[in-house]
């Protein structure tokens, strides 16, 4: 899946135009890269297109330990959406990255993350 491909569906998956996806994509994978280890970040900007791994790299900093909220705290910071749309949003990111990526090392990148991560990939009530 290309970039475009990866923005479009997560514009479909939300009120969401391309553009505001683009940039919710990319403020998610910033933000995410920083709750995970360097290697795992490695490992799945592999699997990415180039313009979605540029998002995902970060400094070789130790991970920080933040939950669900603070997650979504950050990236609705990030991209001026009210908390609805950044929880929507950022739902979308990680399913269209479910379908994007091996399932193996999604599964990986998200053993890093805390278990109430997990209920954004349940469906939306």
């Amino acid at each position: 899946m290309d970039a475009r491909e990866f923005y479009r569906k997560v514009a479909d998956r939300t009120v969401l135009s391309k553009e505001e996806a683009a940039d919710l994509t990319r403020a998610t994978f910033e933000t995410l890269a920083h709750r995970v280890s360097a290697g795992e970040v490695r490992d799945l900007a592999g699997q990415l297109p180039e313009q979605l791994a540029e998002a995902i790299r970060r400094n070789g900093k130790s991970p920080e330990r933040f939950g669900l909220d603070e997650l979504i705290q950050r990236v609705s910071k990030r991209t001026g959406l009210n908390e609805a749309e950044t929880t929507a949003g950022v739902r979308a990111v990680l399913v269209t990255l479910r379908e994007a990526v091996e399932e193996t090392e999604f599964n990986n990148f998200m053993s890093q993350l805390p278990g109430e991560f997990t209920r954004l990939l349940e469906p939306a009530a």
